[in-house]
């Protein structure tokens, strides 16, 4: 399998970090707790958009397709449906599995709350955002610990401790 992630980061997010690696990591972590790890190990390509911007940009988008006039800290934005995330082992065109964009300011803002590290907070969003891509969601308390139990794994996987463990 050959996951290619575009990546595009606006000037306020820090450059020093590599955001590609970061990305390619919360990626396949979220991918291998997923119901579709196949798509880890499959021949076909799979590709995923991420846009590393700022608060302004996630503001507009959030409005627009959400309704909600506020920024956010992830958008995710699924192109794959589930068929096509079962049948990905099978030879066959490129897989878009969709776009994920994370907003700087209330990245950092959320980070700073939490007492970690902005990479490693965008490296839970990326996950997250990842798994919604991948049909998952938190609308329903049944929902929500299923894809909660699978960020901590996939996140476990990326040497990252629980996010969500101060918060029970």
């Amino acid at each position: 399998m050959t996951l290619d992630i575009a990546i595009d980061a606006d000037a306020e997010w820090d450059s020093s970090s590599d955001w590609a690696s970061l990305a390619r990591s919360a990626a396949n972590a979220a991918i291998a707790e997923s119901a579709f790890p196949q798509l880890g190990a499959g021949e076909r390509s799979i590709e995923l958009s991420i846009r590393l911007t700022s608060d302004a940009e996630v503001h507009a988008l959030n409005s627009e397709w959400r309704g909600k006039d506020k920024p956010t800290n992830v958008l995710s934005f699924p192109m794959a449906e589930g068929d096509e995330l079962e049948a990905s082992v099978e030879p066959g065109p490129e897989l878009m599995l969709g776009d994920i964009i994370l907003a700087r300011g209330v990245c950092a803002a959320e980070a700073m709350d939490k007492g970690v590290p902005l990479d490693q907070h965008a490296a839970h969003l990326l996950v997250h955002g990842t798994l919604h891509l991948l049909g998952y969601d938190h609308m329903d308390d049944d929902s929500a610990a299923d894809m909660e139990a699978r960020e901590v794994r996939a996140l476990a996987r990326m040497g990252i401790s629980d996010p969500y463990a101060e918060a029970h």
